[in-house]
């Protein structure tokens, strides 16, 4: 059996790497890396998000590669409401919550919202 550790990155395919760079640093707080020439990544801690644009993106890729096709969620600190709030000075919208779902450590609260690329994000608390 297979035992797994943590995420260690993944990847979006985005119609603007810099549009996309922007968000999430202004959005999440994510760092912006170009240390790698010709590509982009984010960093928090140790997630990782390596950003391809749709239109020179690399030949190893999932076989259908187009913007909005991604759906995942970070657990964050803090009380939602601080979340919430945050997005709304953000201008970004919330699309469904706060809700109750079920992560990978039990019940959580979450709130969805999308980036420019409609790829939708859901940020948790747990307790």
């Amino acid at each position: 059996m297979i035992r797994l550790a943590r995420l260690d990155h993944f990847v979006l395919t985005v119609a603007s790497v810099e549009e996309a760079a922007q968000f999430y640093a202004r959005v999440l707080g994510f760092e912006v890396d170009r240390t790698i020439p010709g590509r982009v990544c984010l960093r928090s801690g140790t997630l990782r998000i390596n950003l391809h644009d749709e239109d020179h993106a690399p030949q190893r890729r999932a076989a259908d590669a187009h913007p909005g096709a991604a759906d995942f969620c970070y657990e964050v600190e803090g009380p939602l409401q601080a979340v919430i709030d945050h997005l709304a000075d953000c201008g970004v919208g919330i699309e469904a919550g706060p809700v109750t779902r079920n992560g990978s450590k039990g019940e959580m609260t979450s709130v969805y919202f999308r980036d420019p690329d409609g790829n939708l994000v859901e940020l948790s608390v747990y307790g």
